[in-house]
Order: C-alpha cells, then sequence, then structure tokens
C-alpha cells in the first residue's frame, strides 16, 4: 500500500530520523518539564486551598497534594516564575510542532500494538500529542486573551497538565535511554528513517538551526511583555507589548479597564464610596477615601504581574497598610486572612482571598496613589490591593469590603 499513510514508503522526507527527533525530545524533556513545574508554583501562588473564591478547580483532590502558603519574599517572585512560564511555552511551539512531526509516522502504524510494551508507548503517545496540544493551543489563547475554549481556563488548563505531564513521564521513562543513545551515536537508521527517501533540500543540523530560529524569533516577540520601556516594543505578539496605554504615572499596563468591569463613576465618587471593614465578633468601620487619607499612609514599590505572562516593573504605591486596617477592627496582634470585596460587576476574581502572611506583610496596602498620582479608574480608583509577589488578580481594584477573620 505505496499511497497509504500507514506504509512506510508513504514517508518521503531524509530529515526524519531517530538523531532529529531525539534532539527535539531532549529539548522538549527539559523544557515541558520546567513549564510544569511553574505551572504548579503559578497555581499555588493563587492560594486555592485558602478560600472557596480562589479555588477554581474545586475537585482537584489529591492533586493539590503539593499546595503551600504562597510567600510574599521576594517581591518578584510571580513575576519571574510566570515570566517564565509563558515565554518558554510560546518558544517551545516551533519544537514541539517539529516533534510531532518528525513522529507522525509512529502514529499510522500498523499493527496498532505489538506487544504489551510497544501498546503502552502507543498510548502514552496519543496522550502525549493530545495533552500537549490542548495545553499549548489554551495557553496561547489565555495569553492572547481569547477564550474560545468551551468553560473556564483554569479547570481545564490544571487538568489537562496532569493528564498530559502524566503522558509525558510514562513516554520518558519509554524512550529516553533510547533517545541519549540515538544522539551520542548518530546513527540514522531504525522506523523513522524512509526507506525511499526524497533528494535533501537541507541538512538534520541545518533543520534544527531552522527550528531554533523559530524559537529564537517567538522568544524575542514575546518575552518584552515582561518589562517596560524599549524592550516591552519588542513584543509585536502579546496583547500587553508595544507602547503603554498612556502616559504619566498610571499610564501603565491594565488588564480590564473600569467600563468592562462595570464600575459606575456615581458608585466611586467621593461622596458615595466607603470602604466597609469587618473584623473581630463584626465590628465593622466604614470609611470614605479622605477619611482613609488621614491614617497612617505607607509607600511600597511593587510590580503588577498577570498569568497572561505580562508584568510590570515596580511602581510606587502610597496607601494604608492591610494589617492597620486589620487593627482598626479589633485584630491588633497578628492579623488574620482577609476576604476582598471588589465594585466589580463581574470576573472570576471579583471576591479573593489573602492569607494573614500576606496581611502581615508591611508592604501589603490598600493602595489609594500610584507614582505620586491619585489610581485612575482603570487601576482601581478608590482604592485597590496591592500585595508583594502576588498575582495581579488578587491585587483586586475597586475595592469595596474587607472582611478579616477565617475565609
Amino acid at each position: 500500500m505505496p499511497d497509504s499513510p500507514a506504509s512506510p514508503s508513504f514517508w518521503r522526507s531524509p530529515l526524519r530520523g531517530p538523531w532529529f527527533t531525539s534532539v527535539l525530545g531532549l529539548v522538549l524533556l527539559v523544557g515541558i518539564t520546567v513549564l510544569f513545574v511553574t505551572g504548579l508554583v503559578s497555581y499555588a501562588a493563587y492560594n486555592p486551598g485558602l478560600a472557596p473564591v480562589n479555588d477554581k478547580t474545586p475537585d482537584k483532590g489529591i492533586l493539590g497534594f503539593y499546595l503551600f502558603a504562597w510567600p510574599t519574599d521576594p517581591h518578584w517572585l510571580y513575576r519571574l516564575t510566570q515570566g517564565v512560564h509563558v515565554t518558554l511555552g510560546i518558544t517551545l511551539i516551533p519544537v514541539l510542532l517539529a516533534k510531532l512531526w518528525s513522529v507522525v509516522p509512529k502514529l499510522f502504524a500498523l499493527p496498532p500494538a505489538r506487544s504489551l510494551t510497544h501498546a503502552l508507548e502507543r498510548v502514552s503517545l496519543l496522550l502525549l500529542v493530545g495533552g500537549g496540544l490542548f495545553e499549548f493551543v489554551t495557553g496561547v489563547l489565555n495569553v492572547q486573551l481569547d477564550y474560545l475554549f468551551p468553560g473556564s481556563f483554569y479547570p481545564l488548563h490544571f487538568y489537562g497538565a496532569w493528564v498530559f505531564f502524566a503522558a509525558f513521564v510514562a513516554h520518558a521513562v519509554l524512550k529516553v535511554p533510547a533517545a541519549v543513545r540515538n544522539v551520542r551515536r548518530a546513527r540514522e537508521e531504525g522506523e523513522l528513517v524512509a526507506p525511499r527517501p526524497d533528494p535533501p533540500t537541507v541538512s538534520r543540523r541545518g533543520a534544527l538551526w531552522f527550528v531554533g530560529g523559530g524559537s529564537l524569533l517567538l522568544f524575542g516577540t514575546t518575552a518584552g511583555q515582561s518589562f517596560d520601556g524599549p524592550l516591552r516594543r519588542t513584543a509585536l505578539l502579546a496583547p500587553h507589548g508595544g507602547a503603554d496605554p498612556a502616559q504619566g504615572p498610571n499610564g501603565f499596563q491594565i488588564n480590564k479597564t473600569a467600563a468592562y468591569a462595570g464600575i459606575d463613576r456615581a458608585e466611586t465618587a467621593e461622596e458615595a464610596w466607603r470602604l466597609v471593614v469587618v473584623g473581630r465578633s463584626g465590628r465593622t468601620v466604614r470609611l470614605s477615601r479622605a477619611e482613609l487619607t488621614q491614617l497612617p499612609l505607607h509607600s511600597s514599590a511593587l510590580p503588577i504581574a498577570c498569568v497572561e505572562g505580562w508584568s510590570t516593573s515596580d511602581q510606587w504605591w502610597r496607601g494604608v497598610r492591610l494589617r492597620d486596617l486589620a487593627a482598626l477592627v479589633g485584630h491588633d496582634g497578628d492579623p488574620p486572612d482577609v476576604l476582598v470585596e471588589s465594585l466589580q460587576r463581574r470576573g472570576a476574581f471579583r471576591h479573593a482571598a489573602l492569607r494573614a502572611n500576606q496581611v502581615a506583610d508591611p508592604r501589603s496596602l490598600l493602595a489609594l496613589y500610584v507614582n505620586g498620582e491619585a489610581l485612575s479608574a482603570d487601576h482601581g480608583y478608590p482604592a485597590r490591593v496591592i500585595v508583594p509577589a502576588a498575582p495581579g488578580v488578587l491585587n483586586t481594584k475597586w475595592v469595596a469590603r474587607l472582611t478579616f477573620g477565617k475565609v
């Protein structure tokens, strides 16, 4: 059956072979492991075990075994880990596609299973290919803010990652020893080698340079979204690349505008807005913005870093420490957790919980000003939370209520 994909003679490229596939596989072995670890770290940063409002995967069961209280030091921690996760994921796309291309004949090989080991390899390969494509596609769509997939990104990407990585580990256990031997020996023999190859137009090493060049191009047009100034303008493929959205102290990047969040100017006006702070035994205080400005104000230099991989440099925030607000409602010692509620009308994190260690950190503020100027509407006026090392969505904007205590 020379015209059937099940026949080795159907595949004519002279590039396919164990050395080419093995080199790509070893690159993915390192890269995907880093992706998985930084993905789990990102999940932990949301403190999903703290409160239902933070947990977007409530049926995770034992998959949350590793969760830990997210630290506040170093203050750039989430900016680093999520920047690496997103940038590396995009950079690896050409490597993944080249690896899939290099082994595509095996997907059509007959019989489907020649032995138990071969059957396990085929199953792991199907899960690996399907899971890999699913994770990379949903990840890229999320980075591009194109939510074309059904349901929420968080559970889809989380459960998909576990399925994909389980298949990846199984496949690696079966194939890595052979891949290392193939790279060392550089022999081109086996089922991936075309029995009747077409004349070569490029060498295998040339093809690797081509794949590497594609990865370098994606890196160069994505990584800049994690920086400010000229480097951000190089992030041509990222929604948060290019110039900042505005000039002046409030001119740095945002994800959701006040209009998108449904914030009405009337409810944030000085005469209408009040911050409700609830604490021990239901003790409650209500504070206007003017009253908040009369409390001791402190400054913190902290970045904004989001799950989509973009971030800003440190901005100078000024406001009331969260632990001081906790003390106003009876928590004079070590402050407890806090539930933060926003005026925002929609969105997964219009309510968010922060751990006690985040509340206690002296850099954690209910910010009223940024870079010497009052917050703009898009940056959370009248007040927003800013916490070191926390994902952007936990730095709640348009804060209406703080409830200190067990959340």
